[in-house]
């Protein structure tokens, strides 16, 4: 409860469209030869701070060593922005929204060229 007795107002959750990028780490699951990785994250929170904040943390846990995050927005804000958003992506946002998950939609690894 809040100072005057009422309750505190719950700030509703968002989805945000996150791409991590991660380095290499023992044990991180990636290709030997790769360098590193993009992973395309659908993350739940209050906002995209907090979505990031997750996001990072999670994959922490999972012996990923993130080192760049860069946010998209939710989906209205990416449909406002002209994106086109294939229905299988909006059901992994749902997902991430309905389990107040991280949800890591796609990994790319990276390669050094030769």
């Amino acid at each position: 409860m809040s100072k005057d007795n009422k309750p505190a107002k719950k700030r509703k959750h968002q989805v945000f469209t996150l791409l991590v990028e991660i380095g290499r780490k023992d044990g991180d699951g990636l290709p030997d030869k790769s360098t590193g990785a993009a992973l395309m994250c659908y993350a739940s929170g209050v906002d995209e701070a907090e979505a990031v904040r997750e996001t990072v943390a999670i994959l922490k846990q999972a012996d990923t060593a993130p080192l760049d995050v860069t946010g998209y927005g939710t989906l209205d804000e990416r449909r406002e922005q002209g994106h086109d958003i294939p229905d299988e992506e909006i059901e992994l946002m749902d997902r991430a929204l309905a389990e107040n998950a991280v949800i890591v939609a796609q990994v790319t690894p990276f390669f050094d060229k030769p």
